[in-house]
């Protein structure tokens, strides 16, 4: 089925992990309809810095997600749609949880609905570790209790579930993937390690981080974009949720050592209260367990174990030392 598939619609396409996916799905031979955030400045986002013959090709449309009349204009002619519209700062959520329901949770809605109405032949519905909230148990299988430890989780739980009930009630072809914490070229400044790159670039010895101890599993944004790409071909995937990570857990204080070490600096660590969770709403660890994703889509991380995040930090470093990438970030400020 998704071998006959060549018209993709991907929300959030002007985002982190979104742009990398249409790079992706580009290269590999589909036509992407790119859906992005509208502005009054007509910015694509990410998908801007793609080259000028590349931008001419593409049949972007900006929207809104929220806006059930535009989704549905959107997704007219697409046999497929990958959706990641949504907002991810945790913080955000903590002061704002109505934008999170109405783009997390009715977007959410507005994309299945119009799929439905629609017919679309496949859709692959981004979750998050999030969800997981503190371990229970190591490695975390797709069958770990959900967890909403903050507004943002709680959203991304409510959006899954509508997807699985879609998919429950109308027999809709949809697959869930569950990506763990994705890093890489692109990424907003309100994640860790392009806080702790960008720091160290503009001249810091003294990080300001949040709480060093919590561990996390980080998958390289190449192997994400490739992961939601393995699950989109695999009828096997249907009506699944699936976790895509490396099966690598590392400290915070740990992440922030190894980058300094890459990029041959010597600098002290201190905890900045503003950039603390409050204890309960604090992940305190997650490490993948990709199991599911091998046997159902033939997916394997290309940046896994310790040598992999290195490699994949490399790269990342490369992109944020490249002229221009790092003054579009404020290293001095706590990015919510």
């Amino acid at each position: 089925m998704a071998g006959k598939i060549r018209k993709i619609l991907v929300t959030g396409a002007d985002g982190f992990i979104g742009s990398h996916l249409v790079e992706q799905l580009l290269l590999e031979g589909y036509d992407v309809r790119p859906f992005v955030f509208y502005n009054s400045f007509n910015s694509w986002g990410w998908l801007d810095t793609f080259p000028a013959k590349v931008k001419r090709s593409l049949d972007v449309f900006a929207g809104d997600i929220r806006d059930p009349h535009g989704v549905k204009k959107a997704m007219r002619g697409c046999g497929a749609v990958m959706h990641l519209a949504a907002l991810i700062g945790i913080p955000y959520s903590y002061h704002s949880p109505d934008t999170y329901i109405d783009t997390n949770v009715k977007g959410t809605l507005n994309v299945l609905q119009a799929a439905k109405e629609l017919g679309v032949s496949r859709i692959i519905h981004t979750s998050t570790s999030e969800v997981y909230g503190t371990a229970q148990f190591v490695p975390i299988t797709e069958e770990h209790p959900l967890q909403g430890q903050s507004p943002y989780s709680a959203s991304k739980i409510g959006a899954d579930q509508l997807a699985l009930s879609f998919y429950a009630s109308f027999g809709m072809p949809i697959t869930i993937v569950r990506p763990f914490n994705t890093y890489g070229p692109r990424q907003s400044a309100r994640a860790v390690i392009p806080t702790i790159i960008t720091q160290i670039a503009q001249g810091a010895k003294v990080l300001k981080l949040g709480s060093l101890h919590p561990t996390r599993d980080f998958s390289f944004v190449t192997d994400t974009a490739r992961a939601f790409i393995a699950a989109f071909r695999s009828p096997k995937a249907i009506g699944e949720v699936i976790n895509f990570g490396s099966n690598f857990e590392v400290s915070i204080g740990d992440v922030a050592r190894t980058i300094a070490e890459i990029m041959n600096s010597k600098v002290k660590m201190t905890m900045d209260n503003a950039r603390v969770r409050p204890v309960k709403s604090e992940v305190e660890r997650l490490w993948a367990d990709n199991t599911k994703a091998r046997k159902l889509t033939d997916w394997i991380p290309e940046y896994a174990g310790l040598a992999g995040f290195k490699r994949g930090l490399t790269k990342t470093i490369k992109w944020f030392k490249e002229s221009g990438h790092l003054a579009q970030y404020k290293s001095h400020l706590c990015n919510m």
